[in-house]
């Protein structure tokens, strides 16, 4: 896990990095998000030319591509504002490897530094910039939280989105057995051992389904992707939501 950070006072502008599986896959959450930081008074900027933050490419070994990659975002951000970011395994990259990537590169390492510094996974920036104050309106019901292996390790999500959970009074948080374990995601690790992928979601879900939750909430769309598509094949009745679409669902004022 990465060290204690000191953090900041609640800005009026922030900026949103979606990432491309929210982009792609889940824009809800997208959307979520905004709502989200829209309600703290916060003016959120999306920056048009965004894409991948490089993760795929540098997890694989493949530096150069993912440099290349992230080259693209750099001057995205010219604002010394934060950048929220609804995944914690991309914010991992930018604020932990980006650094690692442009070192040696004069001003585009002073850059990828400066990004970084202002890098947040946005359950860490509601909990500990915002100091969000969670007023639950949901129906009672139970939640279960996977967070990443890369998010649990470099930004710590599990804590700050288990600390926004136990806000909601309405809601009781399962625990499952080997919280901590992969869902056999992984990026490319899915694309290049489907086997052992595939057997290792299957151990998670049925960790999952044995709590007896009735939704399952995560921070990371990849993860989400993995462990939907399994227990959809499993024909279980429990599914996975990002927890930016959980958190407004049951607080949001119906927008």
């Amino acid at each position: 896990m990465t060290m204690a950070r000191v953090y900041p006072g609640k800005p009026t502008d922030a900026y949103l990095f979606g990432t491309c599986v929210v982009d792609l896959f889940d824009p809800e959450a997208g959307l979520s998000t905004v709502k989200l930081l829209e309600r703290e008074g916060i003016r959120v900027h999306f920056p048009q030319d965004q894409t991948c933050c490089g993760q795929p490419a540098y997890t694989s070994g493949f530096a150069d591509e993912a440099r290349a990659v992230a080259e693209k975002q750099l001057g995205l951000f010219p604002e010394p504002w934060p950048i929220v970011v609804p995944s914690g395994s991309c914010g991992g990259m930018m604020r932990l490897h980006w650094p690692k990537l442009f070192a040696g590169r004069g001003e585009q390492e002073a850059q990828a530094q400066a990004i970084a510094e202002r890098v947040f996974e946005l359950t860490e920036f509601l909990l500990h910039v915002c100091r969000v104050q969670l007023a639950d309106r949901g129906q009672p019901g139970t939640a279960v939280l996977h967070t990443s292996c890369s998010a649990r390790r470099e930004m710590g999500s599990h804590l700050s989105s288990g600390a926004l959970l136990d806000q909601l009074d309405n809601v009781t948080v399962a625990k499952q057995h080997h919280e901590a374990e992969c869902c056999g995601f992984g990026g490319a690790f899915a694309v290049r051992h489907p086997d052992i992928s595939a057997a290792m979601a299957g151990d998670k879900t049925d960790a999952l389904i044995d709590t007896g939750a009735d939704t399952l909430v995560s921070a990371d769309g990849g993860c989400l992707l993995n462990l939907n598509g399994t227990l959809e094949k499993r024909g279980a009745k429990l599914r996975g939501q990002h927890i930016a679409s959980y958190l407004w669902q049951r607080t949001g004022d119906g927008s």
